[in-house]
């Protein structure tokens, strides 16, 4: 059994709304990402991780046990950052922090310090005068800082500044290495591709697709954008029927794609050509997407 295991869940809200057949499995250790545009289904399936919901069909688990029936339980593995932030009572953020730790019996008020300057969290502020990004950074300390085995992240890095989401990236990938297991939820796909395994892409409440980042991060079919000198070479390379996906006869430029293990036979061919530049157009995870969302987009 993985250790969390989603096997088809559905909440059916009515009207198309809901969660419907999901199904997922996420290993120890493992970085796991989920995408979809609002309203896919992303939240629900997460507060049915954290038993807020009960399912009308299907079954999730955490490290075995039932996360609705065992909900208390589970809660002593997992941290998590919801995508609404609302704290309760009249607090500082010192507080409420170490009211956290001490309710969850993990972590340390160190550790929490040591990620409150890191990010320039304000820790005297009260928790109900903060921003929106100052609550967020405080949601992250706390999920951070209480040290669970399972980190479980609603779009957590919705109202970080550019820098503040580079350095909660740095420690997420150093709970990775600590072996940690975590769940992230995001619309932003360049952090989804830094710092995740796997990846389950979710559309009006059903999975669409999933796939390993390494196919993403070191595909095999491999793109190349080259600019000829002259119109002559151009157009003699049209003629060496290479798979082109762009043409642009006005700018002596051609897109190429070709596998990994047909790249020498290319090389050798523009040894007889002379060329203004060669380069690789990487393909990203953002490109992935936009392959599913062709309709959408």
């Amino acid at each position: 059994m993985a250790y969390i295991d989603i096997k088809h869940l559905t909440k059916d809200y009515g009207n198309g709304r809901g969660i419907f057949d999901v199904s997922l499995e996420i290993e120890k250790g493992e970085n796991y990402g989920l995408v979809g545009i609002n309203g896919a289904g992303k939240t629900t399936t997460i507060r049915h991780l954290m038993g807020f919901l009960k399912p009308d069909e299907g079954s999730v688990t955490i490290n075995g046990l039932d996360a609705t029936k065992s909900s208390a339980e589970v809660k002593r593995y997992v941290s998590y950052i919801p995508g609404e932030i609302n704290f309760p009572g009249n607090k500082t953020g010192e507080e409420f922090l170490k009211d956290q730790i001490y309710l969850s019996g993990r972590g340390s008020w160190e550790r929490a310090k040591e990620l409150s300057n890191l990010l320039q969290l304000d820790v005297t502020a009260n928790v109900r005068s903060m921003s929106k990004g100052m609550k967020q950074k405080t949601a992250i300390v706390s999920a951070f800082a209480s040290n669970a085995d399972i980190l479980i992240m609603d779009e957590p890095t919705t109202g970080l500044d550019p820098l503040m989401r580079d350095i909660f990236l740095d420690l997420l990938k150093q709970e990775k290495k600590q072996g940690k297991t975590i769940l992230m939820s995001s619309n932003i796909f360049q952090e989804v591709e830094d710092v995740s395994d796997r990846v389950a892409v979710i559309r009006e409440g059903k999975i669409i697709d999933t796939t390993d980042m390494a196919d993403i991060r070191y595909n095999e079919n491999k793109s190349y954008r080259m600019e000829f000198k002259s119109l002559a070479d151009f157009e003699r390379f049209l003629n060496l029927g290479y798979q082109l996906t762009m043409v642009k006869a006005e700018d002596l430029q051609v897109v190429v794609q070709i596998h990994d293990k047909n790249i020498n036979y290319l090389i050798q061919d523009l040894k007889d050509f002379d060329l203004v530049y060669f380069k690789e157009i990487k393909f990203s995870f953002e490109d992935y997407i936009t392959e599913i969302f062709k309709e959408e987009v």
